[in-house]
């Protein structure tokens, strides 16, 4: 399969609801589309791991995390324009729908957001990841490809055969041409210029 026969399945999958095994900047990666609640909840399935728990999305670029949080607090500007190296930030005030609601592309889907109300958000460093999410054009799940509890596959190699099986498409590792094979940085920030580093 071409490279862009590949990245247009991935986004046929991804539209259609369907949930994909990818090469991110960081490890790779379960996703589907975050404002499906319904991909979400099979992304949960998938991994066997509880659905309070939050996940990590990717944005293309800044104005799409605007559409979906209620304020972008200035040090995060800050944080992006100097980054160099994979970094999830977790933003307050999540823009999401209601718990058991059908999805909608202007909300993020209740259960890819925390309890309270937060959202990890990363934007890939990495070209082809950042295609794929501004081509969907909303943000996209990116958690590590394993089962809850058990150790994260650093290449495709270790990924378990029943996460494998168990997603719409599989990306093949070919793609893999930027994975630095290491988790990201997490930090938290908050309106009022608050940092807690979560994960260095």
């Amino acid at each position: 399969m071409k490279a862009e026969e590949i990245f247009s399945k991935a986004l046929q999958t991804l539209r259609e609801g369907g949930t994909i095994l990818y090469p991110t900047d960081t490890v790779w990666g379960l996703g589907c589309d975050a404002t499906n609640p319904e991909a979400v909840a099979r992304i949960f399935e998938i991994k066997r791991r509880a659905d309070s728990k939050s996940l990590v999305l990717l944005a293309c670029d800044l104005d799409m995390v605007a559409r979906y949080v209620k304020e972008i607090p200035s040090i995060a500007v800050d944080l992006v324009e100097v980054n160099d190296a994979p970094m999830t930030l977790i933003y307050p005030g999540a823009v999401a729908g209601e718990p058991g609601a059908s999805g909608d592309r202007w909300h993020l889907a209740w259960n890819a957001v925390a309890a309270d109300g937060t959202v990890g958000i990363r934007i890939p460093l990495m070209d082809w990841c950042k295609q794929l999410v501004y081509k969907l054009g909303r943000p996209l799940v990116s958690t590590s490809a394993n089962i809850s509890g058990e150790p994260t596959p650093l290449r495709f190699s270790e990924i378990p055969q029943e996460i494998k099986d168990a997603v719409d498409f599989v990306v093949p590792p070919s793609v893999d041409t930027a994975s630095t094979g290491k988790a990201s940085q997490i930090i938290k920030v908050g309106l009022k210029g608050e940092i807690e580093i979560i994960r260095k």
